[in-house]
């Protein structure tokens, strides 16, 4: 392809060379580089592209794409850009052929909800007949092939080989988590969604690397308004008017709220030993009752939502039914049945706002006790540490306080900091540093009619540990306390 072809979209100045050179490969990581590539210069957190400019041509590169000059040899392509971030992301698209144009895209973002939401809608379509693939925090999943990532919303280039492998796979529509990071370094740059779904709003990805303050943060989650056809946004959420004010297409709006246009009125909570549920009734866009196989409030929203996108694309009241009754996600208030007479919840709640919201959820079903293990990433804020230690003690009877991903910290020391937060309350608790042996010990000393909830990990099945990312999945664990061997 051409070179001039990938930059169709964009404003730029040639530096050097012509744009009629011909690419062979687009390529951001210089560990990719090869003969007649576009190299594309970009600055990240450790490393500048810039720098190994030098390297790309010696290695093959046919053309650079730039924000500065560099000093390379006067017959190769370079192309200056404003932003070469957001250019990537126009490369990337042209490079395979637009493919988001061939697909219904849907995007979900907000702080708590994004996979839940996304993983129900694409259960309500797929009910209804759509092949739909999906980008997420989890994984990607394309056809029956399910990818790991490492990114809620992975590089653009990745993005759109991504849709263009679910074209060819024969999917028609596509839901991914669009996260904060994803908008702020142009990774969805130039997608136009057909549908836009924002579920809530609260601090979170704040500090270095990530978000400078608050107000950074929604900004950059109120970008999806700019960049879809049609919104849908939870008017519940105290942030829902500062989300939308600078919306470039229609919003209609969900809630619990009179003035919601998808409305929940009647929710009540349906528990039994392996099961937590929500009932309620629709009105306004839908009338109906929904019985929806994941506890809380919170996921009252979560369903609206998806409902509110499914629906427009006219997926039937019985089909909405017939899966939310069952319906499930890794990871995600997660119940593994064990046979015994309590309840047992694998949940990825890791900051203080996830903790507090599950824990609030949970007590809403009158168990017996409600015990809450979890721990903290290392190498993070220690504030998140102090605020979950001190949730946990205010909202839960018993807190088992274990390893989480330590990182390159000490187990023990981040352990110290989450006491620091629940030594504030009245809260029962201990501490059990290895993570095995804490789940054995609260399955072993769980009563009739407890909640445990393990919290933090989820969907993940490793444990980092200096540098190393070693295999531990909960569902595992649990299975081998069961047979005995814990």
């Amino acid at each position: 392809m051409k070179c001039s072809k990938l930059l169709e979209n964009l404003t730029y100045k040639v530096l050097s060379g012509s744009t009629e050179t011909e690419i062979c490969a687009v390529v951001n990581d210089s560990r990719k580089l090869e003969e007649g590539c576009l190299f594309i210069c970009v600055r990240g957190a450790s490393f500048d592209g810039h720098s190994f400019a030098a390297e790309a041509v010696k290695k093959g590169a046919a053309a650079l794409l730039v924000e500065e000059p560099v000093e390379v040899p006067e017959n190769v392509t370079v192309i200056q850009v404003e932003n070469t971030r957001y250019a990537m992301a126009l490369v990337s698209a042209a490079w395979f052929g637009c493919p988001d144009r061939e697909l219904t895209t849907i995007a979900v973002t907000g702080t708590k909800g994004k996979t839940t939401t996304t993983y129900m809608i694409r259960s309500l379509l797929e009910q209804a007949g759509h092949k739909v693939g999906v980008i997420g925090t989890i994984e990607v999943v394309i056809g029956d092939e399910h990818i790991p990532v490492n990114n809620t919303t992975p590089e653009s280039y990745d993005i759109h080989r991504y849709f263009r492998q679910m074209v060819d796979a024969g999917c028609d529509a596509v839901v991914m988590e669009a996260s904060s990071q994803g908008f702020k370094l142009d990774r969805t740059a130039g997608i136009i969604f057909d549908y836009g779904l924002f579920t809530n709003l609260s601090p979170d990805h704040i500090g270095p690397n990530e978000h400078a303050d608050f107000a950074e943060y929604l900004s950059c989650k109120a970008k999806l308004f700019t960049q879809c056809k049609k919104g849908f946004a939870n008017i519940d959420d105290e942030h829902y008017e500062e989300v939308t004010k600078g919306a470039l297409c229609p919003v209609s709006t969900f809630g619990l709220a009179e003035r919601a246009d998808l409305r929940a009125t009647d929710i009540e909570l349906t528990r039994d030993t392996d099961f937590l549920g929500v009932d309620f009734n629709l009105s306004g866009t839908l009338e109906g009752k929904v019985s929806c196989g994941v506890p809380g409030t919170f996921n009252v929203h979560n369903a609206l939502g998806a409902i509110s996108v499914v629906a427009d694309m006219g997926v039937s009241l019985s089909d909405i039914c017939q899966v939310l009754k069952n319906f499930t996600v890794k990871g995600r208030v997660q119940i593994i049945p064990t046979g015994y007479d309590y309840t047992l919840i694998v949940d990825y709640a890791h900051n203080a706002v996830a903790l507090e919201s599950i824990l609030h959820t949970l007590r809403a079903y009158h168990p017996a006790r409600l015990i809450s293990l979890f721990g903290c990433g290392g190498n993070r804020s220690k504030l998140r540490r102090f605020e979950m230690g001190e949730v946990s003690g205010n909202l839960a009877d018993l807190t088992v306080i274990t390893s989480d991903n330590p990182r390159f910290e000490e187990p023990q020391a981040i352990i110290d900091d989450i006491l620091t937060g629940i030594k504030k309350t009245d809260g029962e608790y201990i501490s059990i540093i290895d993570r095995r042996e804490a789940i054995s010990y609260v399955m072993h000393h769980a009563q009739p009619g407890d909640i445990v909830v393990l919290a933090g990990k989820g969907h993940e099945t490793y444990q980092e540990i200096e540098g190393k990312k070693y295999h531990m999945s909960e569902e595992e664990i649990v299975a081998d306390v069961l047979n005995g061997k814990y």
